[in-house]
């Protein structure tokens, strides 16, 4: 399952055990040829100060400090949006320029921009994206449907890969739309079978969907040679990466991905056990997306961005009996795998906060975006690490003076002892060069610990 130990070891392993080996892996970075000593002691010096805030076993040499955004970075250095997805070289450069400029703890990653013509190729339906939809300016806008019907429940339960290839896929992308023609792969169980299974893949329409797929996989696959090259130069630069796997919250899969927010609230009250079925069907689907990601970055970080969990989206009791039984399973589901869930707690989590001290003492920690902080030091001071929760519209209309004087409040309320990391509360797709700087430079200045 992981190549961090052989199978045979690593099943034998505590999930403690596991996390030491990430850590230890993060730590080492295999492979990597850093530039120069100096580069290698501050890459180590920015890990180990991360793994020190998550796990509060101690406290950092100083607050960590994490620059999360879409396309904040381009927004800086005046680079639309739509060359950010589109021209390659502009994007590195300008994501290289950010590093040198503002010199932050963990480098931010184009990967979360995107390659647009993927979108194009794949005719994608379900978003609009900077000079389709919107301008070329304006970041993502998802495009709310129901890409799952009422009858579809049973298909994903029975069978969601199956689902996810000749339902889901052909309603989002419309150039895989004649997938929907093509017959169940678990109906080729004898050689006679085969003939009649691939007829469809001779058609035009289905040859032409196959086509699309390669063509989106090599427009892909040139972008992510290109940004995997900028994360490993950055790394032999000393600026580590904080994030390895993306999962999502099962219900949010269902809510948000496939049956859209409106049906979905419908759905919580109409048809809430087979909403909670979908849910935990999806459990151990997330856990395996989470785990391979962190493997194949080599950082045991998982992030979740949570939604419909948020304050006001749903009641107490519809949050503790549809959202949180299957959230909290793939967040043990990734505990006991050794990975360090990043809970992106969109929102207002305020009402939600007794029920994140059910995880395990320093195996996760929680990016806070409109939740009190100093309510949440006191309720998970002892559990978890928190993050965050600077506003977005201090950093987009604030002076550097207002931002230092607000994570100058978040450091003497929430760091002490330990377990705090300064970050934005939301990710930003724009932002303001003495702002963000502001952020950083103080939070290295002032975010000291006296080490002992």
């Amino acid at each position: 399952m992981t190549t961090l130990a052989p199978a045979t070891a690593w099943a034998d392993l505590s999930a403690q055990e596991r996390r030491k080996e990430r850590f230890a892996r993060w730590l080492s970075a295999p492979g990597v040829e850093f530039v120069s000593p100096e580069a290698e002691a501050g890459y180590k010096a920015r890990v180990q100060r991360l793994i020190d805030a998550i796990t509060l076993e101690k406290e950092p040499d100083r607050v960590p400090c994490l620059v999360n955004g879409t396309f904040l970075v381009p927004s800086l250095y005046g680079v639309s949006a739509h060359a950010a997805m589109y021209d390659h070289d502009v994007i590195i450069s300008t994501f290289r320029r950010f590093v040198d400029d503002y010199e932050p703890d963990y480098h931010p990653s184009p990967v979360l921009i995107g390659d647009g013509r993927v979108f194009e190729i794949l005719g994608c339906k379900q978003y609009r994206w900077p000079g389709h939809g919107v301008s070329e300016s304006s970041g993502y806008q998802y495009v709310e449907g129901e890409y799952m019907t009422v009858d579809d429940y049973r298909a994903l339960i029975d069978d969601p890969s199956d689902f996810w290839l000749r339902t889901y896929l052909p309603r989002v992308f419309e150039a895989l739309a004649p997938l929907e023609r093509i017959p169940r792969f678990t109906n080729l169980w004898e050689v006679v079978l085969a003939f009649t299974h691939v007829i469809p893949f001779g058609t035009p329409e289905v040859q032409g969907a196959l086509k699309a797929l390669m063509d989106a996989g090599s427009a892909a696959l040139e972008w992510i040679q290109k940004v995997g090259a900028f994360d490993a130069e950055m790394k032999s630069r000393g600026y580590a990466g904080a994030v390895g796997g993306l999962t999502k919250a099962p219900f949010d899969t269902v809510a948000d991905t496939l049956r859209g927010t409106r049906a979905a609230m419908v759905d919580v009250h109409r048809r809430p056990e087979l909403m909670l079925e979908a849910a935990e069907r999806i459990i151990p689907l997330a856990i395996k997306q989470g785990v391979e990601y962190a493997d194949a970055a080599g950082v045991p970080v998982v992030f979740l961005p949570l939604h419909k969990g948020a304050d006001g989206f749903m009641s107490d009791q519809q949050f503790r009996e549809l959202y949180w039984p299957s959230l909290k399973a793939v967040l043990l589901g990734l505990i006991e795998e050794g990975c360090v869930p990043c809970l992106f707690c969109e929102g207002g989590y305020n009402s939600r906060l007794e029920y994140l001290r059910e995880l395990p003492r320093g195996s996760a920690y929680c990016l806070f975006d409109r939740t009190d902080m100093r309510t949440a030091k006191e309720v998970l001071g002892d559990t978890l690490c928190i993050a965050g929760n600077v506003p977005s519209g201090l950093v987009l209309t604030g002076t550097a003076e207002q931002m230092r004087a607000y994570c100058k409040e978040l450091i003497d309320t929430v760091a002490p002892g330990g377990g705090f990391i300064m970050a934005f509360g939301t990710a930003m797709d724009e932002g303001k060069p003495e702002t963000v700087h502001a952020m950083i430079d103080f939070t290295k200045e002032y975010g000291v610990y006296r080490q002992t």
